[in-house]
């Protein structure tokens, strides 16, 4: 009898040993039972509350899961990947209870945490670079982005040689839309530029578009993850998350000894909404357009972020506090944000709609091109060849702000967030001026 009550302590101190999201198994199960039963009796709440809590658990499952599966957690991405992928087909699959989808769809569209959360990660990843390196970023990072359009057409325009799909329809129907900055900012006004190019209707371009963004989506989501892999074993390629090599610089920081309180961290929330809500007003009211391309909110913020870093107007407690702000939510909120992904912005059917070979082989070849066209050209501006291939290269050709997560997610570089809302907004502005002057050429 003794044996019996000590191999069932002994198991029950396993269980509570081994922890998802910090709680003892037994306790996750029972709060994951208690939130998926709320769901499947459809009275989960269509609100925050409600959301958080089943993206909650089902992130810390699909995550767990996603970073222990072997192959995929080394290069498909792991546990986020998994959460993005895995959310997407109960979906598709009617899996998911129709008021649980609701619920994660006003969260992400409505209550808006998506974009609270890049706001955060802007805010800190900016405040956290040096600035010295962060203006020699600057200089060269633009040319970086237009060097891995070119080597996205050049390598797009060999896919279609193999496929049998002329050049013009190749650069026009394929690489465009592929880097143009996603849906909202990319696909959506780059119809209207053809339509009225053309003469077309814009929906013929956006049929075509948006299958083919979801695809080459999914190739840089992978490629993202090969990155990772490769910057593993060859150190010399990678920042481990940081764009400019420091050569040369002293980088070191002046008041590494700051006690960094509860209330920087607050401060840095503060620090966050504000500089945001600076960008919505040039955004929207003070300055929408320059030069008749409309520049996004989260552009804006990259550039007063950097602007008062350059400046070292924000003081460096402050600056701290963003930084660990910034590193709670992409080490808190990443997979639930992959959930939310997954469920209110993945079409899986189109996925699969859109799957021939000759649209992957294509759509393949343009994100290598803007992969190899990148990383070569970013080497010689100074910066690491697989971070300027994730920013400047992969975060050009996937879905915008939501691409831009799966990627960096997949790449485990999540601080690179900045960087990468640069070519999703900025980049997909100037994709919007080279689809104008491309569209005049060919039609």
């Amino acid at each position: 009898m003794e044996n019996v009550e000590k191999k069932q302590n002994g198991l029950l101190e396993k269980l509570n040993s081994f922890k998802m999201y910090g709680i003892p198994l037994p306790l996750f199960a029972l709060l994951a039972v208690i939130t998926i039963a709320a769901s499947w009796q459809g009275v989960l709440p269509v609100n925050i509350v409600g959301a958080l809590g089943i993206t909650i658990v089902l992130g810390v499952i699909f995550g767990e899961i996603g970073d222990r599966i072997p192959i995929w957690n080394e290069y498909v991405g792991g546990g986020a990947i998994l959460a993005f992928l895995g959310s997407a087909y109960l979906v598709y699959a009617g899996i998911m209870p129709e008021q649980t989808v609701k619920s994660i769809e006003v969260f992400m569209e409505d209550t808006n945490f998506l974009t609270l959360f890049i706001a955060v990660l802007i805010t800190g990843s900016v405040l956290s670079v040096h600035r010295k390196l962060l203006l020699k970023a600057l200089v060269g990072y633009i040319p970086t982005i237009i060097l891995g359009v070119l080597g996205a057409m050049v390598f797009g325009a060999i896919g279609g040689l193999i496929t049998g799909v002329s050049v013009r329809d190749v650069v026009t129907m394929y690489v465009l839309p592929i880097m143009g900055g996603g849906t909202g900012a990319g696909a959506l006004p780059m119809s209207e530029i053809y339509a009225s190019t053309t003469g077309n209707d814009p929906s013929q371009f956006l049929s075509f578009a948006f299958p083919i963004l979801t695809i080459a989506n999914i190739v840089a989501i992978f490629v993202a993850a090969m990155l990772n892999k490769l910057g593993q074993k060859n150190g010399k390629l990678t920042g481990n998350g940081e764009l400019v090599r420091g050569k040369g610089f002293d980088v070191k920081e002046e008041k590494s000894n700051l006690k960094i309180s509860h209330r920087e961290i607050s401060a840095g929330f503060v620090l966050s909404i504000s500089i945001y809500l600076l960008g919505v007003l040039f955004s929207r009211k003070i300055l929408p357009t320059i030069f008749g391309v409309q520049i996004h909110t989260f552009a804006y913020m990259v550039l007063f972020v950097s602007l008062f870093n350059a400046l070292n107007i924000i003081p460096e407690e402050l600056k701290q506090g963003a930084k660990k702000l910034q590193s709670f939510f992409s080490g808190q909120f990443l997979w639930v944000i992959m959930i939310g992904v997954g469920v209110a912005y993945t079409d899986l059917a189109e996925i699969i709609a859109a799957i021939s070979v000759t649209n992957v082989v294509i759509a393949t070849f343009i994100v290598l091109g803007a992969t190899a066209g990148t990383m070569l050209f970013g080497y010689i501006v100074g910066f690491y060849p697989i971070e300027a291939a994730i920013t400047a290269g992969l975060c050009m050709a996937n879905r915008g702000g939501s691409g831009d997560l799966a990627v960096l997610g997949a790449a485990k570089r999540m601080d690179l967030i900045s960087w990468a809302q640069i070519s999703s907004r900025l980049g997909g502005g100037i994709m919007l001026v080279i689809a104008s002057i491309v569209f005049g050429l060919f039609y």
